[in-house]
């Protein structure tokens, strides 16, 4: 699937038509910084950011929902990036659509294109974490605790072993996001780190026998690489404003992502899917919807026709020998009996149940996969040195009025 550009952009007549307003209004919202323009190709006209037109028809837009309530609210912060967007066909990343890079490239060859790599190799086989006798104490005490527990104590201690935690160099942040990266998966994977292929060490991990395991989990986590602001990523972007290393603001990811909103969602996913592979599913959707249950790993706040990662890994497993009951005809029910459809959430509990593992793992994939956006995030911050302080609108009592 070949995402093309001018999908990202409208003409002024389409802009103004979307918005319903003047050319002359357009403009206006151009000077106030509201929406995005460039010149077009052939420099005679300009062309208008597309996500910053639906953006703010949205805002415009009354919703039935109380404030607050909202999956996305138009007035959350907004901010520039040049990391990654999101369309209809998938994520944006710098440029190139990621469910094409899904097909053929690895969570390495993405960091680098995330990060903006151009003048070093974060991935050298060299280029390993460095591990205090403290670290090492930490990971062994915290062998059976939850992987990403366990990882986070470690990265507490990571920045005072690394002298050059603390580097302001693009290259040197690249650098370091490589060794943290390698740090996270083998700890996650409670093993040492290696330079061999993220996804070839974490399939030998949990899925030595299965001959599909390493290229399934090759295309997940390069779909998982990146998702614009989502909550985990504001976290990591708010932190990194205050001046952190990398390895701490890798430790407010973490944190962000383990909310059953967030990264959590996987497991109450897998238990559908646990619900669903036994029986029979036109009577289990039906009930749930007579009660009016919600089924998770369906539905999102921005792909309202289904999440394109979803659909691509789902293809993926249904080719390995995935079950088709799973890949076809659950999210099929789904989609006909609420109107909502397949997100990347139900997708990872099919992977893992395809794999034969333990429910959780879902969140650990996606942890060791949104690394590396994190790592993008936080550079990005870091360079652009402003401590991200946004206001609050206050709804509480008038001066005078309060509690005596």
């Amino acid at each position: 699937m070949k995402k093309s550009a001018a999908a990202l952009y409208l003409s002024a007549r389409e802009a103004s038509a979307e918005l319903a307003i003047s050319p002359a209004t357009l403009y206006a919202y151009v000077s106030r910084g509201l929406i995005r323009s460039e010149p077009s190709q052939d420099s005679r006209s300009h062309r208008y950011r597309a996500e910053d037109i639906r953006n703010l028809k949205e805002r415009r837009t009354p919703s039935p929902e109380p404030r607050g309530m909202r999956s996305f609210d138009a007035d959350l912060p907004v901010m520039d990036s040049a990391i990654a967007t999101i369309t209809e066909d998938g994520p944006i990343y710098r440029g190139v659509n990621a469910i094409d890079l899904a097909d053929t490239d690895t969570l390495e060859h993405a960091a680098t294109l995330l990060w903006d790599v151009t003048g070093a190799d974060p991935f050298a086989s060299d280029n390993c974490p460095l591990l205090s006798g403290e670290m090492r104490a930490v990971a062994e005490a915290l062998h059976d605790a939850a992987p990403i527990d366990r990882t986070i104590a470690v990265l507490a201690l990571a920045a005072s072993a690394d002298p050059r935690a603390f580097t302001r160099a693009a290259d040197g942040r690249a650098m370091v996001g490589g060794r943290i990266l390698r740090l996270v998966v083998a700890t996650m994977l409670n093993g040492r780190s290696s330079p061999q292929s993220l996804h070839l060490q974490i399939a030998r991990a949990w899925a030595p026998d299965n001959r599909h395991a390493a290229d399934l989990i090759r295309r997940a986590l390069v779909l998982l690489a990146e998702h614009e602001l989502n909550a985990s990523a504001f976290t990591v972007r708010c932190a990194a404003s205050t001046g952190l290393n990398l390895y701490d603001a890798m430790i407010a990811g973490l944190v962000a992502l383990k909310g059953p909103k967030h990264g959590g969602a996987g497991v109450l996913a897998a238990q559908l899917v646990k619900t669903l592979i036994d029986g029979d599913v036109a009577p289990i959707v039906r009930e749930r919807v007579a009660l009016g249950e919600r089924f998770a790993g369906f539905g999102h706040g921005v792909y309202k026709h289904g999440d394109p990662r979803a659909h691509a890994l789902l293809q993926a497993l249904a080719r390995s020998g995935a079950a088709e009951k799973l890949t076809k005809e659950v999210p099929e029910r789904i989609a006909e009996a609420t109107g909502e459809f397949v997100n990347i959430d139900y997708a990872l509990a099919v992977l893992v149940h395809t794999l034969g593992l333990p429910s959780g793992h879902e969140l650990l994939l996606f942890a060791m996969a949104r690394t590396v956006g994190w790592i993008a995030h936080a550079c990005e911050q870091l360079r652009h040195g402003g401590l991200i302080r946004p206001r609050a609108r206050y709804i509480g009592p008038a001066p005078g009025r309060g509690r005596p």
